[in-house]
């Protein structure tokens, strides 16, 4: 057997074992959301009768408020998410050039600081479990200079306090190193929560597409983070829908299960941006509302599917 072959049977023997001596630890199943900053400018309205049909029952929602005259306003999010039964997990902080926490210009700082607190008064209004947050410019993959983690920490530190008061838990996604300078991998966002040292900055955001790049095991990985991982992206290898690239969706879940993630307020969001190219600018775009159906319901039916298989395999229901 290949190296990787040989992680997997350990993880499916693992998840086998606890299904067998303790099968109420698997009993609640994996909580599926939808990250939907790559809907572009489609209308939450829409976004969310999509989710609704497809019988997701979460949102991973942009986190667009760039200023304070932009992005989704509270009253009427949560009229649009209550008319078509979804519940926020969280919100997608995006960190760019623009609001990098990490940067060497104290006005881009504060910018980072200023979009976090705008981010965490909302979250907080539609009830959002955790806020996304990257330690460094996505875009940017060559460092400023070599003190630019130790700037990043020392900001989230500063603004720590207000995690706490908004009851929102801060979640590090660490990124391959194409498109940040610094955290690129689960051990890397560990030694992050560490430097920051706040109770309120302690839980880490997986995304398997940046983990297939950055760790050695997308599985092992999973199983490291533990309970510090309060949510998972997911695409396939081509970060297309899941079931269309080569991605080994089923160990994933095994080592899923294994970090306790079918618990309360953890959460798996497929956030599949299409294959190749940069996909930021679609953001900012007009979506082609087919694509958007077809990578919705192939990519929550693919999971759920396998879920199931796996669930079977071991004797569960």
């Amino acid at each position: 057997m290949q190296n990787y072959e040989l992680k997997n049977r350990e993880i499916e023997k693992q998840f086998a074992g606890v299904a067998e001596s303790e099968p109420d630890r698997f009993a609640t199943r994996l909580s599926l959301s939808w990250s939907n900053w790559g809907f572009g400018m489609e209308s939450l309205s829409d976004s969310a009768a999509r989710l609704q049909e497809y019988g997701i029952e979460w949102i991973e929602l942009h986190g667009n408020h760039y200023g304070p005259d932009l992005g989704y306003k509270t009253s009427e999010t949560r009229a649009i998410l209550s008319d078509h039964g979804l519940s926020v997990a969280g919100v997608c902080g995006m960190f760019s050039a623009d609001n990098d926490l990490s940067s060497n210009r104290p006005v881009v700082r504060q910018a980072a600081i200023d979009y976090v607190r705008r981010e965490l008064d909302f979250a907080e209004e539609v009830n959002a479990t955790y806020l996304l947050v990257v330690p460094g410019a996505v875009g940017r993959p060559v460092p400023n200079d070599d003190t630019e983690f130790e700037r990043s920490a020392e900001t989230l530190r500063s603004i720590a306090h207000l995690f706490d008061q908004a009851g929102v838990r801060a979640a590090i996604e660490p990124i391959r190193s194409a498109e940040v300078s610094f955290c690129h991998t689960i051990i890397d966002a560990k030694r992050y929560l560490e430097a920051v040292d706040h109770p309120a900055i302690a839980h880490i955001n997986g995304d398997v597409y940046h983990m297939q790049s950055e760790e050695s095991h997308i599985g092992m990985a999973i199983v490291d983070a533990g309970a510090q991982l309060a949510n998972i992206h997911l695409a396939d290898s081509n970060r297309d829908a899941l079931g269309d690239g080569s991605m080994d969706v089923d160990t994933m879940i095994r080592a899923l299960y294994l970090a306790g993630h079918n618990e309360e307020n953890r959460f798996v969001t497929p956030e599949p941006l299409g294959p190749g190219g940069d996909p930021y600018p679609a953001m900012n775009g007009l979506p082609d509302p087919d694509t958007l159906d077809s990578l919705v319901s192939r990519t929550a039916s693919y999971f759920r599917s396998r879920e199931q298989a796996v669930r079977e395999k071991a004797g569960m229901g």
